[in-house]
């Protein structure tokens, strides 16, 4: 006989796994985009190059700081709409 699921339990597990492959995700193309860089800026070494993968670091970084919040600290829109309501109504 199977154990009933805690969806509270199970939605913050579904949230940390999601956040687990969007950092690998963003950890192996990032690699990718910098090893292009230095393939592609190695030849001409002595011109300063400008480290253009920064930019896709930044840009998604911010993303992905923004999915750690809401997968391990509870900062999510349900989360707070729950804490607001109860807030209201307790008075």
């Amino acid at each position: 006989m199977e154990t009933p699921r805690n969806e509270f339990l199970w939605r913050k597990a579904k949230k940390r796994a999601g956040f687990k492959m969007h950092l690998r995700t963003y950890l192996i193309v990032n690699a990718g985009l910098w090893l292009i860089y230095l393939v592609s800026a190695f030849p001409v070494v002595e011109h300063n190059v400008f480290p253009w993968p920064i930019f896709p670091m930044l840009g998604w970084g911010i993303g992905l700081v923004t999915h750690y919040f809401t997968a391990y600290t509870g900062l999510d829109e349900k989360a707070l709409t729950e804490r607001e309501y109860e807030k209201l109504i307790r008075g």
